[in-house]
């Protein structure tokens, strides 16, 4: 591999690590403040309360991350294919237009002799 793919994988990997662990401390916070609003929990009580709030929240966290990268995956495909397929068409518009021209200018010379 390309050291500047490399780099951008790299980064990339270190951005998704610094996000995730981002999501994890938010849901953290929240799990507190949920069982901070339930005082007559006792204190292994509110750890299991936390524990399983932060599970649940991690579990849905990836699952819709997931949804998304797929989906992302998907319109890429679609917009890489819809591109070449534009692409293609310009190149033969513009070889098409080329052609015109030429025989234009080729038809215009052969009339003024």
């Amino acid at each position: 591999m390309e050291p500047d793919k490399d780099s951008a994988r790299g980064l990339a990997q270190m951005e998704g690590y610094l996000l995730w662990n981002a999501e994890v401390e938010e849901a953290r916070r929240e799990a507190r403040r949920f069982t901070g609003q339930l005082p007559w929990l006792t204190t292994a009580q509110r750890e299991d309360v936390e524990r399983v709030y932060l599970m649940d929240r991690l579990t849905l966290c990836r699952e819709s991350l997931t949804r998304v990268t797929g989906r992302a995956a998907e319109l890429r495909g679609e917009y890489t294919e819809r591109y070449e397929q534009l692409r293609a068409r310009c190149v033969a518009a513009s070889a098409l237009v080329v052609s015109a021209a030429i025989g234009a200018c080729t038809a215009l010379t052969l009339l003024t002799r």
